[in-house]
């Protein structure tokens, strides 16, 4: 089954070209199904390229999936057009009387302001505790993962040495997670942050588990188990150029930046990257949405609030 978003979000023809099967609202009305009602917190800047990403992945499976896409109202986002914002988007205050079968938080380039300065972060909030009675399973990412381990679990963010930037290996710690099932002995992912989340701290509470981590890249995948919540450090999202293109940015404004690690053909910044991610990234979300979304929501999403059975 397609992903449903709306006619004219430019996610459509891009997804089109990739043979993607898009389903509009105008033909998603003539079916008698109930799709998965998703909502994407949309936290990062060039949000048209953010909407294609996770569309992708949320498109790629035998599931029909309504897309809603919310961003802060109390921040101003510089890359992305005020008329598609309006066109697109709504606010929290827009859907916080609903109930979804699962959430997407993003990531932000915000990691290097502590939580309480982001402009966002009070709204980002009551996003998050929101989240625990109107949302069946929500997963964040990178700096999502971060804000999301820190409001919920009070686990803080601490600097790296030097940024992590680059694709890298990692192995599944927790053999019994069907997030992973079907996942190789090692499977790559990008990875472009100056902060971490210690290890020890996530192992201090009870009910955290992680299920996934990397020698270079720390921890990967924490899962909370009673409050359907799963914590993602790393971009799988991440199309083929995304990490050239930061390197090139931050090269053309003079910013020291290393290259990015284990992505370019010989290693070599005048080539092309190698994709060693992508089948990953779809059976993530895949696993995601079957057996922690689809397999165990109600069909009801009025009984999203009481609560069902969680799985590992």
């Amino acid at each position: 089954m397609p992903i449903k978003i709306p006619d004219h979000l430019p996610a459509v023809d891009v997804l089109h070209r990739e043979n993607i099967f898009v389903m509009t609202q105008g033909r998603a009305v003539t079916q008698d199904i109930r799709p998965l009602q998703i909502l994407l917190v949309n936290l990062m800047p060039k949000k048209i390229q953010t909407e294609v990403q996770f569309s992708r992945l949320l498109g790629n499976t035998s599931l029909q999936i309504e897309l809603e896409l919310i961003a802060p109202k109390s921040h101003t986002p510089q890359n992305t057009p005020p008329e598609h914002l309006q066109a697109f988007y709504k606010t929290f205050d827009d859907v916080k009387d609903r109930n979804f079968d699962g959430c997407i938080i993003t990531g932000a380039p915000v990691e290097h302001l502590p939580f309480e300065q982001v402009d966002y972060w009070e709204e980002l909030c009551a996003i998050m505790e929101w989240t625990k009675k109107h949302v069946h399973s929500t997963f964040h990412i990178c700096w999502g993962a971060q804000a999301g381990l820190y409001y919920h679990y009070g686990i803080p963010k601490k600097a790296l040495d030097a940024k992590l930037f680059g694709v890298y290996p990692h192995q599944v710690e927790y053999k019994r997670s069907i997030l992973f099932r079907g996942f190789d002995d090692t499977f790559y992912v990008p990875h472009s942050r100056h902060t971490t989340v210690d290890r020890a701290r996530i192992e201090a509470v009870p009910e955290l588990q992680i299920l996934s981590s990397s020698p270079q890249a720390g921890v990967y995948a924490v899962y909370a188990r009673q409050h359907k919540q799963i914590f993602i450090t790393g971009h799988s999202e991440y199309d083929a150029d995304t990490l050239d293109q930061e390197y090139r940015r931050d090269l053309d404004a003079g910013k020291p930046i290393a290259k990015p690690e284990h992505y370019y053909t010989d290693d070599d910044p005048g080539q092309a990257p190698v994709v060693t991610w992508r089948a990953h990234a779809n059976l993530l979300f895949c696993n995601w949405l079957n057996y922690f979304v689809y397999q165990t929501t109600p069909y009801d999403l009025s009984m999203i609030p009481e609560g069902v059975e969680t799985v590992d």
